[in-house]
This record gives C-alpha cells, sequence and structure tokens, in this order.
C-alpha cells in the first residue's frame, strides 16, 4: 500500500481564487472592461501631434503578489483575501467567485512574498 504524503507549508497559506463572469449582467462591454481593467490594471496609448504616449494604469492584482494560473484563476497569500474579497463584493451579482486553500512548494511560495527593497 502506498501513502500520500501531505507536506505542509511552514510560511502561511496560499489561497487560490477563481472567477466566471456573468457576461447578461453586464450593462455594456464597457462595463464588463471596467471590471478586467480594475483587476489587471491597463495599458494606454495616446497618440497626439506625431508623439505617443504610454501610460500604464494599475489593478488591484499590481498591488498583491500573486501567481496568475489562468485568465480567471489566480493564487495569492491569504493575508491578501480582505482586498480581494472587497473588491469581488463590489462586482458580486455579475461575477461567481471562488477560493480554496492550496499547497504550493517552497519555490512557488516564494514568489507570493512581498519583494525586499533595498536601499544603497
Amino acid at each position: 500500500m502506498s501513502y500520500i504524503k501531505i507536506k505542509k507549508s511552514r510560511q502561511g497559506t496560499a489561497i487560490i481564487i477563481s472567477f466566471d463572469i456573468k457576461t447578461e449582467k453586464f450593462s455594456s462591454p464597457s462595463e464588463k472592461s471596467k471590471f478586467f481593467e480594475e483587476l489587471y490594471g491597463r495599458r494606454q496609448i495616446i497618440k497626439k501631434e506625431n508623439k505617443v504616449y504610454e501610460y500604464y494604469r494599475k489593478g488591484l492584482l499590481d498591488e498583491i503578489n500573486h501567481l496568475r494560473v489562468t485568465n480567471s484563476v489566480f493564487i495569492t497569500l491569504e493575508e491578501h483575501m480582505k482586498k480581494i474579497e472587497e473588491f469581488f463584493k463590489e462586482w458580486e451579482n455579475k461575477v461567481i467567485v471562488k477560493s480554496f486553500p492550496v499547497l504550493l512548494s517552497d519555490k512557488e511560495f516564494k514568489l507570493l512574498e512581498p519583494k525586499k527593497k533595498h536601499y544603497d
């Protein structure tokens, strides 16, 4: 008989978040775009008088370390769940969200840890 070993992480708990949009509940394509822009951010290019200006507007996930699994699935640390829950609460009638604890390897977990800032 073989046994499966479940390895517990020493660092903390990671959460996998999956969401699905209810397209018919959005009032317009621009409202649906707004949801994704607020979550993932967006790049904006403005052409004016033979010049090109490029801006990046940050979204929620720019502020939170995460691993993107697919377009509608990502993993983050449990400590960020309050911000994520607040964001999805604003869209609760238009988006279905599920979250579950997940085990990560130490290498994957390190990708979720805040980056240390070095000052010279």
